[in-house]
């Protein structure tokens, strides 16, 4: 069956935008068309090294373009709203990078604006599109270690004493939850179906004001509860462990998923291992084209009232810390 070509434009021509547009190769039936960033030297330098026809100097540009039907925004968070808008209003489906937005204030507003457009929106958590993940999602369907009762999971790296950095810098939205965090969060909320009933956190904030690393104690209902850290300034295995009552899952660097072992009380362990050698924001590139292939405004895997709580989830926990940027004003 012939897959139906959907054309795609990127917004923001960094580094993040670069793993996407060279992993989107191996999305059957993408066509990477255009690029636009707020530098049209930039743009056309990261056309010229990407392969892509059309570049453009300003978001505008970009969202008039007749033949783009779908942009991929891999801005600093910071904008995401902003640069989201631009996009949904000129009729535009939009994927766009973690975190969605600042804060969920802001995730509300985008939501509302792609329905009243008619138009796809989804957050670009491609972890929960790699393989090993989905198969993750099937054992736990098939309650294959039981009933889910525990999570570990962890993300973090250590970019060392770089105060003008943008992951230290609170004007951008800097620290470790929103940039190295979400992760996690986005991963317990996956496993778990929904948000805690309780948060409990520590946290270190540093001389830049925000967030270095932080501990993340997540109760739900019936005594479940997920044990979540990150952060930016303390390197970590990264990996994920769910333990239910007849057996447990290991998902090695669990961002990344290349991996995964099914260890059933009294079985052999199984291994999952897909093989790949991309990075893998295919998945979620081809989630997106095919919800637009079918007429559907949001994912089923990642749909938008999840992303919502989860932006909520995350301004609980910066409740707590006493943290807030400029957007929660």
């Amino acid at each position: 069956m012939t897959v139906t070509t959907v054309k795609w434009g990127i917004f923001g021509p960094g580094g993040i935008s670069a793993k996407f547009a060279k992993d989107l190769r191996h999305a059957e039936g993408a066509e990477l068309l255009a690029v636009g960033g707020r530098n049209a030297d930039k743009a056309n330098a990261f056309a010229e090294a990407h392969q892509i026809p059309r570049a453009y100097g300003s978001l505008e540009e970009l969202a008039q373009d007749p033949d783009v039907q779908i942009v991929y925004i891999g801005t600093l968070h910071t904008v995401h709203k902003d640069n989201a808008l631009v996009l949904l209003r000129a009729g535009k489906a939009v994927l766009c990078e973690k975190p969605f937005t600042m804060n969920e204030a802001e995730a509300a507003e985008l939501i509302q604006v792609a329905r009243e457009n008619n138009v796809f929106l989804m957050e670009a958590m491609w972890t929960r599109f790699l393989p090993p993940i989905v198969q993750v999602r099937e054992w736990l369907a098939e309650g294959r270690i039981g009933e889910v009762r525990m999570l570990k999971a962890d993300f973090g790296f250590n970019i060392g004493w770089q105060p003008d950095s943008r992951l230290l810098d609170p004007a951008k939205g800097g620290g470790a939850l929103l940039d190295a965090g979400i992760y996690p969060v986005s991963f317990a909320s996956m496993i778990f179906g929904g948000e805690p009933q309780s948060i409990q956190s520590v946290v270190s904030i540093g001389q830049t004001g925000v967030d270095e690393h932080f501990s993340l104690l997540f109760g739900y209902e019936g005594g479940r509860s997920a044990v979540l850290n990150a952060g930016v300034q303390l390197g970590m295995v990264g990996d994920a462990y769910i333990y239910g009552t007849k057996g447990y899952i290991h998902i090695p660097k669990f961002l990344f998923g290349k991996t995964a072992s099914l260890h059933e009380n009294g079985q052999e362990p199984v291994h999952y291992d897909d093989g790949r050698e991309e990075q893998g924001y295919n998945f979620e590139a081809e989630e997106a084209m095919r919800a637009i292939r079918e007429g559907r405004l949001e994912s089923d895997i990642m749909p938008l009232a999840e992303t919502q709580a989860i932006m909520g989830t995350l301004d609980a926990i910066r409740t707590q810390w006493g943290l807030r940027y400029a957007a929660d004003r």
